[in-house]
């Protein structure tokens, strides 16, 4: 059985919007792949175990903080381990690394 959840809005980080303006490299997500989606903040990382109609089938294997990178091992009623259905217009593409040496310089 899989845990229902209420994705975040991927807004600009959405993998399917992206795909929509540039098709070429898309392909339907497989057996081990690992997929992100948005819940409460944070980044959920997805094994897929199956793919099925535009949605993913998988196990939730991280929660992360995208500002701290700390881990999470359940958030509200999301935990990793969780059995959960991903559908494609939910993926959306992890933030990229915080540096902090990107620092703006003063003007």
């Amino acid at each position: 059985m899989h845990r229902h959840v209420e994705w975040d809005d991927p807004g600009a980080s959405s993998v399917a919007r992206h795909f929509e303006k540039h098709p070429t490299g898309r392909s339907d997500p497989g057996p081990g792949d690992i997929l992100s989606a948005r819940y409460q903040g944070l980044v959920v990382r997805i094994r897929v175990e199956a793919y099925v109609n535009g949605t993913s089938i998988g196990n939730v294997v991280a929660l992360i903080d995208p500002e701290s990178g700390e881990r999470h091992k359940l958030a509200g009623k999301l935990a990793t381990g969780d059995t959960v259905r991903l559908p494609d217009e939910s993926r959306a593409f992890e933030p990229s690394a915080r540096d902090d040496n990107d620092e703006e310089e003063p003007v």
